[in-house]
Parts: structure tokens; sequence; C-alpha cells
């Protein structure tokens, strides 16, 4: 049997990868580097680690790009790999990389950015001129049985769960915006969305102490899974038909009569983001996650006499090792999340259930085997 110390040779499973294209086809199939490549070891860069992929999780943007084909200038024009959300363990170091070996437990940070540029140099990678995000076109992404990335970008994750590691991405998200939105204790606080990303900033916020919380969504079921994960928030149904005005003053209501001082709008979509800032006190501030379309009309005077700030992210900048503390602390906790699991074969079917929302899916991840006699 290979041991840790020798496990490419024990490993027999094809790589395949999940791709779609600008038919929108998604399809399973055999992906680069092969296994022959892995095992020879020369398809290393310096500096890089070769990652067996335990666990991946769906994004809104895997769908995105899957149904549309595009989020904005980004655009899908060849087949193209998905997935972000990854762990896994690491099987191979090129000689360069000291602070990590073989058997080492790793969360992967999806970023491959220049280190050149004024967003880089002063901390701000996430806007990187020369960012090449994997699973945004042309750069494939994670959702193979294996992959070579840089060892910077690949997080220590010890003996925490390879779902929990996949989840350090969208958890980045969250603190991400957490942290540009300066949310503090007691601050009352309005979240617009109870998909993963909503209920994530969920999580945080509470355990930042903010108080009370309204969260918002379309689907009562998803208000009911927030409940569920924080006992103390205060749900909102968004119904058909009812503008961001009328929207505002019941969400306040929900609220006790008070007004969030800061608004997290993780659905990106144009009347939720209006609802927000018809809903913030004076001087507050809606500060969008979501993605949305390019183009959207917003009431401007409302933000200007209100003197309310409308703020956006871009992703995330170190954000990975304070997620980590948080899952290893048990501050934040993110397992209740994952709902649907699939193997890495069965990636289309594990697609249509995070793409239907009858289906009930929270976070839908995808699960890979490295072959048991490696490890």
């Amino acid at each position: 049997m290979a041991t840790h110390a020798d496990p490419l040779s024990a490993l027999t499973k094809p790589n395949i990868g999940v791709f779609t294209d600008p038919a929108h086809k998604l399809w399973v199939s055999e992906s680069g580097p092969s296994l022959e490549e892995i095992k020879k070891g020369d398809s290393l860069k310096p500096g890089e680690v070769t990652v067996g992929i335990k666990s991946t999780g769906i994004c809104g943007s895997d769908i995105h790009f899957w149904h549309a084909g595009r989020i904005g200038p980004m655009v899908v024009e060849n087949d193209h790999i998905l997935g972000h959300e990854s762990a896994g363990v690491v099987l191979a170091t090129h000689p360069s990389v000291t602070h990590l070996k073989v058997g080492d437990r790793v969360a992967i940070e999806p970023d491959l950015i220049c280190y050149q540029c004024e967003p880089c140099l002063t901390g701000r990678y996430n806007g990187c001129l020369n960012m090449r995000f994997l699973s945004t076109p042309p750069v494939n992404g994670l959702l193979r049985r294996y992959v070579n990335h840089p060892a910077v970008w690949c997080h220590k994750i010890g003996n925490m769960s390879f779902e929990n590691g996949a989840l350090l991405e969208p958890l980045s998200v969250a603190l991400g915006g957490m942290a540009r939105a300066q949310v503090a204790l007691g601050d009352p606080v309005l979240i617009c969305g109870a998909g993963p990303i909503g209920l994530i900033t969920l999580l945080c916020v509470a355990a930042a102490g903010a108080e009370p919380i309204v969260i918002t969504d379309i689907e009562q079921s998803r208000i009911d899974f927030a409940k569920e994960l924080c006992p103390r928030v205060r749900g909102y149904k968004v119904e058909r038909g009812v503008g961001p005005e009328d929207a505002a003053k019941q969400i306040v209501e929900a609220a006790g009569g008070v007004q969030p001082k800061v608004a997290l709008e993780c659905t990106g979509v144009e009347s939720s983001i209006n609802s927000a800032i018809y809903s913030v006190k004076f001087g507050g501030k809606v500060f969008v996650i979501g993605v949305g379309k390019p183009d959207m009309q917003i009431p401007f005077m409302r933000l200007s006499t209100q003197e309310i700030d409308l703020q956006f992210q871009y992703r995330y900048a170190n954000t990975w090792p304070r997620a980590i503390r948080l899952i290893e602390s048990g501050v934040v906790q993110l397992e209740k999340l994952v709902t649907h699991r699939f193997d890495l074969e069965d990636a289309v079917k594990a697609f249509e259930t995070a793409a239907d929302i009858r289906s009930g899916a929270i976070k839908v991840q995808i699960q890979s085997e490295v072959d048991s006699a490696a490890w």
C-alpha cells in the first residue's frame, strides 16, 4: 500500500472536469493535467503543488456561466471548466515549495494575481489589474479531480472537514462585505436574500452582535431555513408586485420599527437593492455583495437626501486566515448549509439540483474520491 510519502504511485482514477460552453451545455469529461502528467510531476511549475480535490461547492456564478454564458464582461467563449469553492489534499509539491508537504489538507483560494499592479501592492489584490480568477472565463476552474495551483494560495485547514474547507470561499465573500460595511455590535442590519451568501452573512452579522437582524427572500422555505440557523433573525417574505417603498416600510415593521443602519444586499436584483435603499436610516449604508445585470435604475434622490452610502464588493482579499479561525473555533458554524452532495461523475445532476429552487437546495457540494489506497 502506498503511503503519504508516495501517494502518486497509487493514483489510478483519471482527471475529469465539469465543463460548460457557449451553447449552455454541461458535461463531465477528461481534463488536464492528465493522470500521467501528475505521476511524472513534470506539469508542476515553480511554487506550485498538486491538489487532489475532495469537495467543491456550486456557486451562483457557476449557474450563471452555465445558463447565461456570461456575467457582465466575463463571457464563456470556449469549453470551460467551472468551480472555485474547493478543498482537498496535497498530492505533490514542486521542490521550491517548503511550507506545504504531501498529505496536508488545504483550501484553495482561487486567485492568480500579478503582484505588480497598485491593487496588489496595496493589499487589495481582489482588484488586480491582471487577475486570473479560476472558473471565470477564460481561466478554467477547480471542478476537477486534480489541479495544480500556487502553494501560496493553498491554505492549511488542519483537521477541518473538506466540506467546511470548501465553504471558506463563500465565507470569505461574507467577511469581505462585513469588513467594508463596518457592521458593529448592536447595529440594526438588513440582509437581502437568503441564499448561501445571504445565510453565511447572517451567521457573521449575528456573531458580530448585530440586532435586530432582518433577512428577506422570495421563498418562505429559505426564510424558515434562516431562522433555523439563527433563531433571533426576523424574516420578511418579498411578495411579487410590492414596490420597493412599500417593501421597505414592511421591512422596518419586521425590525420592530427600527430602520437598518446597514443593508447587506446579497441578491444583485434591482428591486431588492432599491428596497434596501428605501429601508436604511439617514446616513446609513447599502452594501451590495450580489451580482446583477449590467445596468440598473436606482432612487438617486433618496440616496442623496438621506446621505446613504451605496457601496459594492468584488470578491475578497486577505480573508482566508480569518475565515479558518472562525470555523476552527466554532464562532461560525456552516455545516447545516450543505444540503446536497454528489459524486464528481454526477456533477450534471448536482448542477440541476442547485439550479432548481424546488429542490430545497441551499449549498450543493460535489465530492471527488482520491484513490483510497493513497489516503
